[in-house]
């Protein structure tokens, strides 16, 4: 099956389990078609013909081999080489026999030997340029793949990420694409010069004798029905590894990310025995994939055993007759003997080719997945003249079952700033998502000066608004890259001209290497105050007409507040900006103050005709600071 994301509701998304379809996409290749076919017995048939595996083979090859055609083909040149210099050892034990011993002829024994070595320097060369250049092929499959991945995922809209752990989809960039990267590379090599030397040592066989051939050829297709059965266990197998080495890396980021939560509630048995439960079953199923694995060689060992059992006593009895030539028999035999390595290699090849179509199936569920949020064809770029940002009758839900927001009208007046206030719960955080379109309104329209937002591109939207919230993320790279990322383009001089404005010069400049210095992960490395100032440089350093404040200071202590207030309200000059805070005493100068009651607008006005009112906001107020007064 494969696994497509859906939409139950205007936010949310997540995979559900459907019947693969459609998925080579089309007519394909029609070299890769051939690979596939040659390959036939290495595949199980499945119950769907829609789901053979065939079809995510067709897919890999043509998505992950085909823009590589030149190192291909080169690769196929040199298995060709091995190929052929494989089936011609062979094919020299007549003369060599028939001819240097049994005749005795001194004159051949150069030419002969000769050949012989040269078919050995041939192999080994083309051994050693396949091996390469099938390996720079894999290496290349695999960064085009995590490439395109991590691209697409970037892409996703944010229902996406909250119905899909990061875990899972760090094990789709590394795992799942490691597998199917041996996958390519080790099955086109098996399929490529495995195949190409049964195909001719079998030819070598026949010509030396066809009924020996046939006899043998009774033995080895038994093999057939077994692999194929050891394939189908082991694809089922690696699927669960794979699933179960997500959840375990989503446990390590969740529990590293949140060290300083998992230390100070004394978590670290917790964690470290729900990572160890899921370790365990990852080594369970690992060795139950390595058994099933295992399996392939005794089969092969015992039923190559009886085949060539069977050929050397009656080979033998033919010789001793005089029905055949010790020289064609043992051209016959060598080439018996040297066609089992190749089909034991394509058995270890079913292998890989299971362990990657697991993983490419979960990769391709991913890829295949569209974003929630996509721009109408055609749409224009948002040009913001004034700034004003209004919402009419707009309604939307995370979950069918519970509406966040009811029918919600509100006009935030340009260049002015507008305070939302009301109860956790009341929708003030999804409002401010929805004006950089996170997520689409279910129902109504979100417009700046007039345009809806939804008709615009989401690149001129999003250039169009500056976010600065109470959980600041920075990255884990210099304090000028943090500052930078607001504009890419930005000179040094315009990122410290931003730190200036946002009050975090002085700071910077006295860190051991200044702008240059690493703020580590999530900028543990400066305090909650330094990380906010940095975050309002960045977004002074973007420009945007549009600005966003989530709880920006409510997690400071009074005096950094002070400082972080002080560049804030440099940020909002001339801007059109939309506030949340949950302390009320610091939106009492906004221009408008606005309060939802569950995901309704309750009522609208300045602070002074809001208290005079008595109302939602006046009771607000009043709690707040009784029981500030009680502390």
């Amino acid at each position: 099956m494969e696994w497509v994301a859906v939409r139950p509701g205007p936010a949310r998304q997540g995979f559900l389990p459907t019947p693969l379809s459609g998925l080579s996409g089309g007519r394909g290749v029609k070299w890769a078609d051939l690979i596939v076919a040659a390959s036939f017995f290495m595949i199980p048939p499945a119950s769907n013909p829609t789901a053979l595996p065939s079809g995510l083979y067709r897919r890999l090859l043509r998505e992950g081999v085909l823009p590589h055609l030149g190192l291909f083909f080169s690769a196929s040149l040199c298995m060709v080489v091995v190929a052929v210099s494989t089936a011609s050892l062979a094919w020299l034990m007549d003369p060599v026999v028939n001819r240097v011993f049994v005749e005795r002829r001194a004159d051949l024994l150069w030419p002969v030997g000769l050949a012989v070595f040269a078919s050995f320097a041939f192999k080994g060369a083309a051994a050693y340029g396949q091996t390469v250049l099938m390996t720079r092929l894999g290496q290349n499959v695999l960064l085009d793949f995590q490439n395109r991945l991590f691209r697409h995922l970037l892409q996703m809209d944010l229902g996406f990420f909250a119905a899909n752990r990061t875990g899972t989809l760090i094990s789709r960039l590394t795992t799942d694409i490691a597998a199917m990267r041996l996958a390519v590379s080790t099955a086109l090599t098996g399929l490529g010069r495995e195949v190409l030397s049964v195909i001719l040592l079998v030819g070598v066989m026949f010509y030396q004798d066809w009924l020996l051939a046939s006899i043998a050829f009774i033995v080895f297709p038994a093999t057939v029905i077994p692999i194929a059965q050891l394939g189908r266990r082991l694809r089922k197998v690696t699927a669960n590894t794979q699933a179960q080495t997500g959840a375990f890396m989503t446990i390590v980021q969740q529990s590293l990310s949140s060290i300083r939560l998992v230390k100070s509630y004394r978590m670290e048995e917790l964690e470290a025995t729900r990572a160890e439960a899921l370790t365990a079953r990852i080594r369970d199923l690992t060795v139950k994939a390595e058994r099933v694995k295992a399996l392939a060689s005794p089969l092969m060992e015992t039923l190559g055993g009886v085949a060539v059992t069977i050929v050397i006593v009656y080979g033998g009895w033919r010789v001793i007759n005089g029905d055949t030539t010790a020289g064609a028999f043992f051209s016959f035999i060598t080439a018996l003997l040297t066609a089992y390595r190749p089909m034991k290699a394509l058995a270890n090849a079913n292998a890989h080719v299971n362990e990657g179509l697991a993983g490419a199936q979960r990769l391709f569920s991913v890829l295949d997945a569209k974003p929630a949020l996509a721009e109408k064809p055609g749409a224009a770029s948002l040009v913001v003249s004034r700034g004003e940002v209004r919402f009419e009758d707009v309604t939307f839900s995370y979950d069918a079952d519970v509406p966040a927001l009811r029918g919600l009208s509100l006009t935030i007046p340009a260049g002015k700033t507008t305070a939302l206030v009301g109860a956790s719960g009341a929708g003030k955080s999804t409002v401010l998502s929805l004006i950089p379109r996170f997520y689409d309104a279910t129902s109504g329209a979100v417009l700046i000066d007039g345009v809806n937002i939804s008709d615009v591109t989401l690149a001129s939207l999003r250039d169009a608004i500056a976010v600065v919230s109470q959980d600041v993320v920075l990255f884990d790279d210099t304090v000028r890259a943090n500052i930078r990322y607001g504009k890419p383009d930005a000179s040094d001089a315009e990122v410290e001209a931003a730190a200036k404005a946002a009050g975090a010069h002085d700071y910077i400049v006295a860190l051991p290497e200044g702008y240059d210095a690493m703020v580590g992960e999530r900028g543990q490395a400066l305090s909650g105050g330094e990380r906010q100032r940095i975050a309002i440089a960045r977004a002074l350093l973007k420009n945007a007409p549009i600005l966003l404040l989530d709880e920006a200071t409510s997690a400071l202590d009074a005096a950094t507040e002070r400082q972080v207030q002080v560049a804030l309200e440099r940020l909002k000059a001339g801007r059109t900006t939309l506030v949340i805070a949950h302390r009320l005493s610091t939106v009492a100068g906004a221009d408008q103050i606005c309060v939802l009651d569950q995901g309704r607008v309750a009522e609208t006005g300045a602070h002074a005709e809001l208290m005079v009112r008595g109302g939602a906001y006046a009771r607000l107020h009043a709690l707040q600071f009784a029981a500030i007064a009680a502390d």
